[in-house]
């Protein structure tokens, strides 16, 4: 007859799903995203399109590099996502002249009307959070403490 491990040994205890801070920030993670699928929907963008679409709205002609820095993308999911929003004439990519190694990435004008379309996204997703806006900015500065 085998006997059972001590489940309740410290080395056991931090194996516990709910004693990782990774689940819950992942499991939240998907949650909020997944509030902009059917807001997002009637627009024909995916999240991180729609992300990409915001930074831009920001800041236009970033490089490929910079908006894999400022979305925390690597260049393996950047370039398909941009190659999809280009083939969907929302931006383009051209070649810096300074150079040519560098891609920066422009909204076209299809891609700068888009935004008056996306505006009450944040308010719509907004509204099933279940968060205080205090609440909700304490979680953005940890979040963004722990990305920093």
């Amino acid at each position: 007859m085998c006997r059972q491990p001590d489940l309740t040994s410290p080395e056991d205890e931090a194996l516990r799903l709910d004693h990782q801070l990774c689940f819950p920030l992942y499991a939240a993670a998907r949650r909020i995203t997944g509030l902009y699928q059917p807001v997002l929907q009637p627009l024909g963008l995916t999240y991180t399109q729609y992300v990409t679409l915001l930074a831009l709205w920001e800041q236009d002609g970033l490089s490929v590099s910079e908006l894999g820095e400022r979305l925390y993308l690597d260049s393996g999911t950047l370039t398909p996502l941009l190659k999809k929003l280009a083939d969907r004439g929302l931006i383009t990519r051209e070649r810096a002249a300074e150079d040519e190694r560098v891609v920066r990435i422009r909204l076209t004008e299809a891609g700068r009307a888009l935004k008056a379309s996306a505006r009450d996204i944040p308010a719509r997703v907004g509204a099933c959070v279940p968060l205080s806006p205090e609440d909700a900015q304490a979680l953005y500065a940890l979040l963004y403490k722990i990305l920093k």
